[in-house]
């Protein structure tokens, strides 16, 4: 790619992000990385308590690229066919008609993904890992693009579900919104006195020019070093003392993949250590199994990665 494509695109990432801080105030870091697992192809796992904005967030994503969008409120008694479709009989034509179910849309918020039976979230789960969902024996493909954003509630745990780290590691980051401070709420009380700003957001992308962004993704430069630096981080989950199950293979595939979105949306046509360090955590934390030392010792996920990356050598190629 040229040095003008690759700065056209930074453009049209830029107007995206700037659009979704026009209704999600103070948290470009959260719409930067939607949109890095977007490109990438990936999926999110947003992890936060109620009111911080987590749904408005995807919609407005979806509002900026000008998708389809299909919000799921998973309830425990939400069965699979709700999720995937369902075929229905239709006497005049003497045959079964499939009715599309909301997953068969291009943006998919899964709202509360721990409310509902693991049989229902296995179904979402599927597609989001096959990217095509069968009914009736017939497998369907899913629309390109396809991109899911499932939140859930940390603190309630009545009438949940948690979902096993089999299925956490479909999704390519697992995020949290956090409070805003008082400057940024006071702004949205400014924002929000007459209507909510999403009413008013116009997309600044369409779907096709999403499309070629996600093929651009795969054609930015990772250096063999840069491959190995990824594994080695990757392999040290595998080993380390506090950990008890450390990331797989895909761990690998998932981090090269966001490295190669984000170094394309910050201007560039090839990978560098920034990328990787500064991924590393969003993509692994969930991924692996902490032994019981490491919470007696008052460690979460986050603080046993951040250990990981300071120990690996930096790959520097002059």
């Amino acid at each position: 790619m040229s040095l003008t494509t690759v700065m056209k695109l930074q453009e049209n990432f830029e107007k995206v992000v700037e659009n979704i801080e026009k209704v999600i105030i103070g948290k470009r870091e959260v719409a930067t990385l939607s949109l890095v697992a977007l490109l990438a192809e990936g999926h999110i796992l947003l992890e936060d308590v109620p009111g911080v904005g987590k749904t408005m967030m995807v919609r407005a994503l979806s509002k900026s690229i000008s998708a389809d969008f299909k919000r799921i409120q998973f309830t425990p008694d939400l069965l699979p066919s709700d999720v995937t479709g369902v075929s229905i009989y239709n006497p005049k034509e003497m045959d079964f008609i499939y009715r599309p179910g909301p997953v068969m849309s291009h943006i998919v918020l899964a709202d509360e993904i721990n409310r509902t039976s693991p049989k229902t979230q296995s179904a979402l789960l599927e597609a989001m890992e096959e990217g095509n969902v069968t009914t009736d024996g017939v497998t369907r493909p899913l629309p390109r693009p396809f991109f899911v954003m499932a939140t859930q509630n940390p603190i309630e745990f009545d009438g949940t579900y948690q979902l096993p780290e089999a299925q956490l590691d479909r999704f390519l980051f697992k995020l949290k919104m956090g409070y805003p401070s008082m400057r940024e709420e006071i702004e949205m009380l400014s924002r929000q006195a007459n209507q909510s700003p999403i009413a008013n957001l116009e997309p600044v992308m369409d779907v096709s020019t999403l499309i070629e962004l996600q093929d651009r993704v795969k054609e930015v430069y990772v250096d063999d070093t840069i491959k190995q630096y990824i594994v080695e981080i990757v392999n040290r989950t595998r080993k380390h003392d506090l950990i008890y199950l450390g990331a797989s293979p895909r761990g690998s595939v998932a981090l090269m993949r966001a490295s190669q979105a984000l170094a394309l949306i910050q201007g560039r046509d090839f990978c560098i250590p920034d990328d990787v360090q500064y991924l590393a955590l969003y993509v692994l934390s969930h991924r692996i199994m902490l032994k019981p030392e490491a919470r007696y010792e008052g460690k979460v996920a986050e603080d046993v990665i951040r250990e990981i990356i300071e120990k690996v050598y930096v790959p520097i190629k002059r």
